[in-house]
C-alpha cells in the first residue's frame, strides 16, 4: 500500500489487493474519501492512512456497487456516504452473491483470511444520492460528483476536482489490465461515458485499479472498448 500525490491535496492510495486504487481529496474544512475498499480491515487501514494525512472530518463517495469498492465503508462511519441513486439498489441485489463468489475464489486461491474478512464485512448503504451531478464544498475547494453515463455499470460516479485538473474515474478506467466488462456493464455506451470525462479536460485521471493516467491513455482505452 502506498500513497501517490496526484496534485496538491489530491492523493491516490494503491493496494496490492486486486490492484485497487482508492482516493482522497482534502479541502480546508473536510475531506472526501473515494471508495472504501473490499472489507472492514482494508477500510480501517485506509482510514488510518488518511488520518496520517489529515484530521479533517470526511465524506465518502462510492464510485459503483462492486464489492471491492464499498465493503470497507463501516470503518468511516458516522459520515455521509454518497453514491448514484441506482447504487443502493445494485448493492442490495448483488452484494451477497458477490460476497459468496469472491469468498469462494479467495479460498480456492488459498487466501482464507481474505475470505473470512469478506464474509464478516457489514453492508453499509449510501445515505445521500445523486442522479446526474452534485457539488460538494470541502472548504476552499469544490468537487463535483457526476454520473457520466452508463459504462462499467449503470450507476458509475466519477469525482472531478477542477482546481487540480483531476478526475477519479472508478472502474470506467483501468490501468494494468483491460477494463472489466461484467454482466452489469454497458459496453456500447461506455465510450460516451469516457468522452464525458475527457470533456472535463483533466490533466490526470485516477482509475479504479492501477496507476494514474493521462487523457491519451483514456482515449486509447475508449477506442479499444468501442
Amino acid at each position: 500500500m502506498r500513497w501517490t500525490e496526484v496534485a496538491d491535496g489530491v492523493l491516490a492510495r494503491r493496494h496490492e489487493y486486486l490492484d485497487l486504487t482508492l482516493g482522497l481529496v482534502v479541502g480546508a474544512e473536510r475531506c472526501l474519501v473515494v471508495d472504501t475498499g473490499g472489507d472492514e480491515t482494508q477500510g480501517a487501514e485506509f482510514a488510518a492512512a488518511i488520518r496520517s494525512v489529515t484530521a479533517l472530518p470526511w465524506l465518502v463517495v462510492l464510485t459503483h456497487a462492486h464489492f471491492d469498492h464499498y465493503f470497507g465503508t463501516k470503518a468511516f462511519l458516522p459520515c455521509a456516504v454518497w453514491a448514484h441513486e441506482r447504487c443502493a439498489e445494485a448493492m442490495r441485489a448483488d452484494a451477497e452473491t458477490d460476497r459468496r463468489k469472491w469468498a469462494a475464489r479467495f479460498r480456492e486461491e488459498h487466501k482464507p483470511e481474505l475470505a473470512a474478512r469478506l464474509t464478516e464485512a457489514e453492508l453499509v448503504a449510501p445515505t445521500a444520492t445523486l442522479t446526474e451531478e452534485v457539488r460538494l464544498d470541502l472548504g476552499g475547494r469544490t468537487v463535483t460528483l457526476l454520473h457520466p453515463g452508463r459504462g462499467h455499470t449503470d450507476h458509475d460516479v466519477a469525482v472531478h476536482v477542477p482546481d487540480a485538473g483531476v478526475v477519479f474515474a472508478g472502474d470506467l478506467v483501468e490501468q494494468g489490465a483491460p477494463p472489466s466488462v461484467g454482466p452489469d456493464a454497458h459496453p456500447a455506451e461506455w465510450p460516451r461515458a469516457l468522452d464525458a470525462l475527457l470533456a472535463l479536460r483533466p490533466g490526470t485521471i485516477v482509475p479504479g485499479h492501477g496507476e494514474p493516467v493521462d487523457p491519451a491513455f483514456v482515449r486509447a482505452q475508449r477506442d479499444r472498448i468501442r
